[in-house]
C-alpha cells in the first residue's frame, strides 16, 4: 500500500471519528466562518454541514453572546493558548434544547466549551476549534444538590411552627448586628414580645389551640416586618425582632402596628373564639450598651415593664441615670 493510500485511510479514519464523537466540533477561520461542522452540531442545531459551510457563526446563530464569544476567540488567535468556559460561568453558549431523559426538566443543554488554536506548519494560528460538551446531567445534579443543601440550611435555622428563625440562629444574627453597630453606629432597635396569659390559653383550650395562636403570631409578624428585619421565635410564646436601621421612635410605631393587628385577629379554634394580646419591650442600641447580651437584657427588662404595667402595651427601655 502506498504512502498516499495510508494518508487517505488515516484521513478518513479521523473524519469518521470527528463525525461520531459525542461532543460538538466546530472549526472556524479568522472571519468566524464555519469550516467543519460535525454530526453532534448537526443533530442539535438542525443545520447540515452544507448549510453552514463558509458562513459566519454569528449570522447562523444571532442569539449567541457575540461580543463575549468574539473576545474569547480573538484571544485564542492572538495568544495561541486554549480558552475554556464552564456551565457555571455561562450555562450555555449554543441555544440547544435538552433531550436528556434523566434531566428532562430543564429546557436547554448545559455546556462546557473549549477553544483550541489550530496552527499551520509555520506556527501561525489560522483556525480555531470549538469543542462543545453536553454536561446537562452533571450540571442539573449539582444544582439539585445545591438546592437541597440550601433547603437543609434553611430548615436548620428555621422554627417549624412559625417559619421564623429559631433561637440559635437568631442569637447568631443578634451578635452580628451588635458588631455591625460597633463598626458604623447606624441606629438599630431590638424588640421582644410575648403572648399574654398564654399558659391560660393552653390550659383552657389545649396545646393545638396554643400552637395555632403561636403560628398566627409568626404569620402576622412576617407580614408586618420588612425584609431587612430579623425575627425569631425566642422560646415558647416569646418572640424577638431586630429592627435594622431603626431608632426607638420608629420601633414604637412598628410595635403598635403589630400589637393592634394581633389584638384584632380573634382566631376561632373548634368553634370557639380565642382573643389574645401581646406585650412588647424595646431597647435601642447605643454606645453605652456593652454587649449583645446586655442589649437583650435591656429589651427583656422593657418587656417585663409591659407585663407588670397591665399587658397589651409597648414599653421602651430607659437606662437608669
Amino acid at each position: 500500500m502506498s504512502q498516499h493510500q495510508n494518508d487517505m485511510n488515516e484521513f478518513h479514519w479521523m473524519l469518521d471519528m470527528i463525525q461520531t464523537i459525542d461532543v460538538g466540533l466546530v472549526v472556524l477561520d479568522k472571519n468566524y466562518q464555519v469550516q467543519v461542522w460535525n454530526n453532534f452540531m448537526e443533530t442539535h442545531s438542525g443545520l447540515r454541514p452544507d448549510q453552514v459551510q463558509a458562513k459566519s457563526l454569528f449570522e447562523l446563530f444571532p442569539d449567541l453572546p457575540e461580543e463575549w464569544l468574539r473576545h474569547k476567540i480573538d484571544s485564542v488567535f492572538f495568544l495561541k493558548n486554549r480558552a475554556f468556559t464552564t456551565w457555571e460561568q455561562r450555562p450555555h453558549v449554543f441555544p440547544f434544547k435538552n433531550y436528556r431523559p434523566i434531566t428532562g426538566t430543564v429546557d436547554f443543554m448545559y455546556q462546557n466549551i473549549t477553544i483550541i488554536p489550530l496552527t499551520s506548519l509555520t506556527g501561525i494560528v489560522t483556525h480555531i476549534s470549538l469543542i462543545i460538551y453536553d454536561v446537562t446531567d452533571n450540571a442539573v445534579n449539582k444544582l439539585e444538590a445545591q438546592r437541597v443543601n440550601q433547603e437543609l440550611q434553611v430548615l436548620s435555622r428555621t422554627d417549624k411552627l412559625t417559619q421564623l428563625y429559631n433561637r440559635g440562629y437568631w442569637q447568631d444574627r443578634l451578635e452580628q448586628e451588635f458588631n455591625r453597630f460597633v463598626r458604623n453606629t447606624s441606629p438599630c432597635s431590638l424588640v421582644m414580645f410575648d403572648i399574654d396569659h398564654f399558659k391560660k390559653v393552653n390550659d383552657t383550650y389545649g396545646h393545638p389551640a396554643g400552637d395555632k395562636i403561636i403560628s398566627l403570631v409568626g404569620e402576622t409578624l412576617r407580614k408586618i416586618m420588612r425584609k431587612t428585619d430579623i425575627a425569631g421565635r425566642y422560646g415558647g410564646e416569646e418572640f424577638a425582632v431586630i429592627l435594622v436601621d431603626t431608632d426607638a421612635a420608629h420601633a414604637q410605631g412598628f410595635c403598635e402596628r403589630l400589637r393592634t393587628t394581633i389584638e384584632a385577629i380573634k382566631p376561632v379554634v373548634e368553634g370557639i373564639e380565642i382573643p389574645f394580646t401581646i406585650s412588647l419591650g424595646i431597647a435601642e442600641l447605643d454606645e453605652q450598651t456593652a454587649s449583645a447580651k446586655e442589649w437583650l437584657a435591656n429589651t427583656d427588662q422593657a418587656l417585663y415593664q409591659s407585663k407588670h404595667g397591665g399587658r397589651n402595651q409597648t414599653q421602651l427601655f430607659k437606662a437608669k441615670s
